[in-house]
Formats: structure tokens, sequence, C-alpha cells
């Protein structure tokens, strides 16, 4: 056995299956927790409540992003002009089974949210109370191609508390100081990681990496070191028309998107009160663009399709040295007109 194995072996725990309940109850004091939980061949998450058969702590990411429990959809961001935050809550939530596509998202919520000088109160709150257990993928989807972006199927940071799936349980890492906390809060439930199980949990993640670099392959996708220039060099090919002949504007692109972060701001009066809110908006959406007298410097839909993939191949990597994409596949899942990002990058790449 070698030094590195001792340390792992000291860092991380087992936590038997059958414990896998009584630690969420116990979770329950302290946070809302949520679950993903299998529904035909799909996965969504739910509010914890008692054991059940349909949660799925491995297996694949769910439908619904991440984003959705730190930015809503919509949400009341102030009330008149008072300085205070609207909205309470009772507790802060703990996400259980995150997927490592969803915690790459953070890389670019993050950027946008916290990163620019002016920290966002309502999503800073949430990234600094809530509690993430993520979890490795123990099956990849048709539509998976995270190693194409150079990301793995397993967590490997952003994470309080990581769960690996092994025989009769899950190994348990740390990967905060909160995770710490809790992880020793509920000692009695875990025990300490065999050798065999750490073993068996670097065999399952290899075997995860063959199954969706299969997928890769299989659908031709190129590999992310390949993609510095290619939205620059194709800006005015024909390839945008053609990839957006069947787009119905539907923008569900942009809201399964776990890095989507586009918003807009209204105001709304209720009597002599007026409240403003925030909720998600869409590139690919006509009115995004529009400006004062009504002009829109992207009036034709191709023109849009091309600034999504000019936001996440292009402007992200050369501002934030990051590509916004995460290879989950959920939007060609969403996609009514079966528009496949991973088809756009191989024409874009295989035009050179």
């Amino acid at each position: 056995m070698t030094d590195s194995t001792d340390k792992s072996r000291d860092t991380m725990s087992y936590l038997p299956r059958e414990n896998l309940f009584a630690w969420l109850d116990g979770l329950k004091s302290d946070f809302r927790v949520y679950v993903p939980c299998r529904k035909g061949q799909s996965r969504f998450y739910r509010l914890y409540t008692s054991p059940a058969e349909d949660i799925v702590i491995g297996e694949a990411r769910t439908t619904e992003p991440l984003k959705g429990f730190f930015t809503h959809a919509r949400e009341k961001v102030a009330e008149g002009f008072s300085p205070e935050l609207p909205g309470e809550q009772d507790k802060p939530f703990a996400i259980v089974g995150v997927k490592a596509c969803d915690l790459t998202g953070f890389l670019v919520q993050d950027q946008v949210f916290l990163n620019q000088g002016c920290k966002d109160p309502f999503y800073g709150r949430a990234r600094e109370e809530n509690l993430i257990v993520s979890a490795d993928c123990t099956l990849a989807l048709e539509t998976c191609f995270c190693l194409a972006l150079g990301h793995t199927p397993y967590p490997e940071a952003h994470f309080d508390i990581n769960l690996s799936q092994v025989e009769g349980g899950f190994i348990a890492e740390a990967g905060s100081p909160r995770g710490r906390r809790i992880l020793e809060k509920y000692r009695s439930l875990f025990q300490q990681a065999s050798a065999t199980s750490l073993v068996e949990k670097e065999k399952n993640r290899s075997r995860m990496v063959d199954e969706v670099q299969a997928g890769v392959e299989a659908s031709r996708v190129p590999h992310c070191d390949r993609y510095e220039g290619m939205v620059e060099r194709n800006y005015e090919s024909r390839l945008w028309e053609e990839e957006a002949r069947g787009c119905v504007e539907c923008g569900a692109c942009n809201m399964i998107c776990p890095t989507c972060h586009c918003f807009l701001l209204m105001d709304q009066k209720a009597g002599d009160e007026v409240s403003r809110f925030r909720q998600w908006d869409s590139c690919m959406l006509r009115n995004f663009g529009r400006v004062a007298g009504d002009g829109n410097p992207r009036p034709r839909l191709w023109m849009r399709l091309r600034n999504r993939f000019e936001k996440k191949f292009d402007f992200f990597p050369k501002v934030a040295g990051l590509y916004a994409c995460t290879g989950c596949g959920r939007c060609i899942s969403a996609c009514p007109a079966k528009i496949d990002i991973r088809k756009v990058l191989a024409r874009l790449v295989g035009s050179e």
C-alpha cells in the first residue's frame, strides 16, 4: 500500500447505505434537504421528507440545472426603496447528489455574480449559507460530453461533501471546512474507508470516464483544445442560418443551461407599493436585444444563435479563461428543433 493510499484513508469516510437516510434525517434539523429522484428515465430534485425508493444519489445529472437554487427563475429583489433584502428563509438548503457538470457551472455563475466588483447579495447569500453534497456519476446519458470540455464525470472541487458510490455504501470526502464539520457532527454514522473501497471508487471513476469517452467519440464532438478562434473564423458562415432553421425561439436552451445567467429587471405595482423583480432571460429571444427606439442589433434568429455560441466559446475564454459550457447535454435534450451543440461544435472546428 502506498503512502498516498494511506493518506486517502485518513481523509475519507465510508457511509454504509443503511445509514444514508439516518444522515439525511439528521441534516433536516439544520437544512431544507433536496434529493434527486428518478421518474421514468429522468431525475428531478425533490424536498426530502422521508426515505423513498425513487431517491437516487448516483446515476446521472438531474433534468433541471443546479442554478435554479441560487438564482430563481423569478424573484423579488427590492420592495420600494427599502435597503433590506426581501424574502426570508427559515433554513438554508442542502442539495444532495449534485453532479460535476453542475458544479462546473459555478465557475461561470461566480464570475458573473461575485467576481465583477459588485457582489450580488442574493446569489452571494445562497453560496455562503447552503450545503452542497455532490456525487459521482454512475451512468452516462447519451447527451453527456463533459470530457470534451476538459471536465470529468466525478466532482473534483466546489463541493462541501462528495459521495462516491461503492459496494454497500458511499465513500464520503469533505471538500470544505463546512463539509468537515458536518462529517464530524455525524461521525457515528460513518466508518473509516477501507483500502478496498477506495480502490473500487477509482475503478468506478475510470469506468465512467470510458463510458463518457465512448459517447464523445460516437457523437464526434471535438475536444476543447481545438475551439480557440473557431467562432471568430466562422462569424460570417452560413452554418448559423442553416442550424437556426428549425429553431422555434422557445429559449429552452438558455433556461436549462447551468451556466446561462442573463436576467431581466422589471417593476410591478400593487396598490401604492412598487416591487422590483428579476427573472431569467434568454439571448435567443428577439426582445432580448431590443433597445430604445425599437432598434435591435440581432434582429435575425441566426444572429442570436451565433451570439449564444460566441458568448460561450469566444467571449468567456477571452475575459475569464474558461468555456461557458459544461458538456451536460441538457440543451440537446430540451431543444424541440433538435439543434445539437455537439454537431455545431464539430462543424465549427471542421470548417478549418
